[in-house]
Formats: C-alpha cells, sequence, structure tokens
C-alpha cells in the first residue's frame, strides 16, 4: 500500500502545472495532506517566478528653494483679569473683545477671529487665593498699514502677545508651483545623467513622492507690553524660504 502510495505522488507531481491544480483523489489522510503539499508548493513557485526583478532600480532626490517676501502680518492680542468673582471678570473680559470686534470693523482689510477663552484659578500657598479670565483674538492682513493702525488702538484695552510675518496660502501655492516645476526638471536632469553614465538603455520611473517646507515664521512678543494707543509697532517683513523636496527611484533599462 504504501509503494502505491508513493508511485501515486509521483505521477501527481509530474502532471500538476502552477495555477492550474484540477485533480480528483481517494484514499485516507496521508493522500490528503500529500494533495494540499503538492499545491502549496506549486503556488509558492508560481508567485516567486511572477515577483518582478528590481536589480536596476536607484533612488535619488532633489531640491528647489526661493526666498519669498512675506505678505501677511497676524498679530495675536488678549484681555486678562484677575480678581475674586470669574463672572465679574468674564464680564470685563467680554467687554474689551465687543469694543475690539466693533473696532475691527471699519478695517475691511483686516480678518478678525476670537481664539481660546479661559478661567484658571489662582492659588498662593495652596489655597484659592482668586480667578483669572482671558480671551485672546488673532488679526490677519496684507495692509501693513491698517493692521498696525488697528493694533495701535486696541492697545488701549488689549494687550499684544505676539506678532509676525508669514507668506499667504495663494501667494505660497503659486511659488510652490513654479519651484516643482523646476524640482522635476533636476529630477529628469539627473536621471538622464545616471542612465548615462551607466550605459544603459533608458528608464522608468517608479515611484515620486513630492514635499515642501518653509522656515518658522519670526515672531515677535510682546506680552503685557501697554503701549499708547498712537503707537502701532514697526515690523520689517523680511523674507522666508519656501522648498520643494523631490525623492524617487528610477529603474534602468540595460542594453
Amino acid at each position: 500500500m504504501q509503494n502505491n502510495s508513493s508511485s501515486m505522488a509521483y505521477r501527481l507531481m509530474d502532471q500538476i502545472k502552477p495555477n492550474s491544480l484540477v485533480f480528483t483523489y481517494s484514499g485516507g489522510e496521508r493522500m490528503r495532506r500529500l494533495f494540499i503539499l503538492l499545491a502549496l508548493m506549486c503556488s509558492l513557485t508560481a508567485n516567486g517566478e511572477n515577483l518582478p526583478l528590481t536589480y536596476e532600480r536607484i533612488s535619488l532626490s532633489v531640491s528647489a528653494g526661493e526666498e519669498v517676501e512675506n505678505d501677511t502680518l497676524i498679530a495675536t492680542l488678549f484681555s486678562q483679569k484677575e480678581g475674586n468673582n470669574p463672572a465679574q471678570l468674564a464680564t470685563q473680559v467680554n467687554q474689551d473683545m465687543q469694543k475690539a470686534i466693533a473696532a475691527a470693523t471699519h478695517y475691511t482689510s483686516v480678518k478678525l477671529q476670537t481664539l481660546d477663552y479661559t478661567t484658571n484659578p489662582i492659588y498662593r500657598n495652596n489655597t484659592l487665593s482668586g480667578w483669572r479670565v482671558r480671551q485672546s483674538i488673532q488679526l490677519e492682513s496684507q495692509d501693513p498699514v491698517a493692521i498696525s493702525e488697528l493694533i495701535g488702538k486696541l492697545q488701549a484695552s488689549l494687550s499684544v502677545a505676539s506678532t509676525h510675518y508669514t507668506v499667504s496660502p495663494a501667494k505660497r501655492e503659486r511659488v510652490e508651483e513654479g519651484l516643482i516645476a523646476q524640482a522635476i526638471q533636476s529630477f529628469k536632469a539627473r536621471a538622464e545623467l545616471i542612465t548615462h553614465e551607466m550605459s544603459s538603455q533608458g528608464y522608468r520611473l517608479v515611484h515620486m513622492d513630492i514635499n515642501s517646507s518653509r522656515s518658522a515664521p519670526r515672531s515677535y512678543a510682546m506680552q503685557g507690553m501697554a503701549l499708547r494707543a498712537e503707537a502701532a509697532p514697526s515690523l520689517e517683513a523680511g523674507t522666508q524660504r519656501v522648498e520643494v523636496h523631490i525623492s524617487g527611484s528610477i529603474e534602468l533599462q540595460i542594453k
């Protein structure tokens, strides 16, 4: 019986072809396990034959950058009150915010956004001694004269936390589109150089990743400053570096 089973298994191995396992069998548990093992072996062989070869793949990266003039000024101001009655403090802070919003309506080129509102206890020697209520607003504009004038007026009741220049989203997108075109040309030139130096017939692109980055805007911290209403802060717009990075891989075509 054992010899018959072995000879049957050898005959099956000669007849089995990858991806075309069609057969019937009869017998016990040993024969069933043998068929399963043969099927797995053929499947693994077929998958191995279909795997692409990647011996000629080369990774490369390029970058393109440009100094861009900042065109948007962003300022953060806040109202903060301390005392023993949190409800009264909240009323005072709300009044300051309402005055700021009303003043900003006269400056159509300035965008105003209210930020976080917090009420925190104040402890001294592990004992509750009072409350601190605070709310902030953010001003944003591409008109430096208008926003500077508004900041100066708001300082009658608000304090300036910080100001900084940045590049507007629309301008950044325009710059990045130009840099992407430059970086792609650099990528192609480098790929062609590699292809030539490796004496290859050509290349095909396997994958490409495109990312952008920018330098952090310079922030001018001014927390706690109580300037006169007519004394608006004087700031220089400056520049910001915008960069595009491309990384990818190519596959050389051997002659």
